[in-house]
């Protein structure tokens, strides 16, 4: 079952933006960090970004930062990531997830984020 549900995906030209959502779904994820990984076909899942309860700490990739934000809405519960001037190699598959520690999305030192999205498609052509 999943706990969160994202939307916002699709098609996009080389240049564009895209703004991702996600909700949550089965329950509320009150005092838990949320954030966006990715995973292209062929390659390993990455972080991508990730957002702390309240919204006042931000994490990126490296080489995300400056093209894409994440933001939370004033319930807490929903996320959001807007993915500005997209290359074609940031296609892949964008999940959400939440965790109570922030560190689970960034740092090799924790295991995976515990609630997951099905996922969003977002391909970006050349």
């Amino acid at each position: 079952q999943e706990h969160l549900v994202e939307s916002g995906g699709g098609l996009v030209q080389a240049g564009g933006s895209l703004r991702l959502a996600c909700a949550a779904s089965t329950r509320t994820f009150t005092n838990y960090a949320m954030g966006w990984f990715r995973q292209a076909p062929g390659k390993e899942r990455e972080f991508v970004a990730a957002i702390s309860w309240g919204g006042a700490n931000t994490y990126y990739a490296d080489s995300l930062k400056g093209r894409f934000t994440i933001s939370r809405a004033g319930t807490e519960n929903t996320v959001y990531l807007q993915m500005n001037s997209l290359k074609p190699e940031d296609t892949a598959v964008y999940y959400c997830a939440a965790d109570p520690t922030v560190r689970t999305f960034y740092s090799t030192d924790y295991d995976s984020p515990l609630y997951w999205g099905q996922g969003t498609q977002v391909t970006v052509s050349s």
